[in-house]
């Protein structure tokens, strides 16, 4: 019960700094800060197939254990990262909004069926999906944002949402925790379906 309440005590923590930050952001006076990091900071988190899929990540980790629990989340902000400077620069890379959706689905069965692939093979798949969330990013830089502070807000925003997904998977470790995790991997499918047949809107 106690390491329950502290996964719990760190999920809230996380949440509640997420939302402070983007409220302190938000109302700064400096324009290029508010457009730039606040934009970048706020699209991961303001877009359900985005969110999902950071969330998916993070439990992924958590039921391969170290050293997958950190390399996986350095990965996808790092990768997603060099697919925003794509989308930035103006580089076509087709079915973007698909790879988006079939990274939702694909990440959340992964955490269904706990899937324990070898490292490099879990880093690969983390590090394809990251590319189609970064260049989503990269394309929607606000005007005369600064393209390195919307990236830093991007990979904070996202790094966070790791956590997130981190702290939800160490519930596997509690009586029907890992079950809870599993069932959260397939409603994350399920959205990602819903955006691929449109059934849900991005």
């Amino acid at each position: 019960m106690k390491d329950h309440n502290v996964t719990l005590s760190i999920i809230i923590s996380i949440l509640l700094w997420l939302l402070s930050c983007a409220t302190a952001f938000a109302h700064s006076d400096t324009a290029s800060l508010q457009g730039g990091f606040v934009s970048g900071f706020m699209h991961p988190i303001s877009g359900l197939d985005h969110v999902v899929a950071m969330l998916a990540v993070g439990l992924w980790g958590a039921f391969l254990g170290k050293p997958a629990l950190w390399i996986l989340p350095i990965t996808f902000p790092l990768v997603m990262a060099f697919g925003g400077a794509l989308g930035v620069a103006g580089v076509p890379i087709p079915f973007i909004e698909t790879g988006i959706a079939l990274s939702d689905i694909v990440l959340g069965l992964v955490v269904l069926f706990a899937l324990r692939p070898p490292l490099w093979v879990a880093g690969l798949t983390v590090g394809f999906f990251a590319i189609f969330h970064g260049y989503a990013h990269g394309v929607e830089l606000p005007n005369a944002a600064n393209p390195l502070i919307y990236s830093i807000g991007f990979v904070i925003a996202t790094g966070l949402l790791h956590l997130v997904g981190i702290a939800i998977g160490e519930l596997k470790h509690l009586s029907f925790g890992e079950m809870i995790v599993r069932a959260g991997g397939a409603l994350i499918s399920m959205i990602g379906l819903g955006f691929l047949t449109h059934l849900i809107s991005v």
